[in-house]
């Protein structure tokens, strides 16, 4: 099934069988990532809209308005902001 994934006013299509991670690379939108598993929080995002749900529990911490893409899939359509 696909969602729509909106990147920094950009519109996408989102794969909910993939990561956002993954679903960002494909797309060629940069992000920094380390881990892919919640540890590091390097691929931080905000979210403006929408909901994720965690494949792994993050280790590292997330703010209130954060999200992990290494680790998470969206739950509809999604509205991020990359930092």
């Amino acid at each position: 099934m696909s969602r729509k994934l909106t990147v920094n006013d950009v519109e996408y299509t989102l794969d909910t069988e993939k990561t956002l991670l993954e679903n960002l690379e494909s797309q060629a939108i940069n992000i920094e990532f380390h881990c892919r598993d919640g540890h590091c929080g390097a691929c931080r995002c905000q979210l403006l809209s929408g909901e994720v749900e965690y494949i792994n529990y993050p280790m590292a911490y997330v703010r209130d308005q954060d999200i992990l893409t290494c680790c998470s899939k969206s739950t509809r359509d999604i509205k991020i902001k990359t930092y």
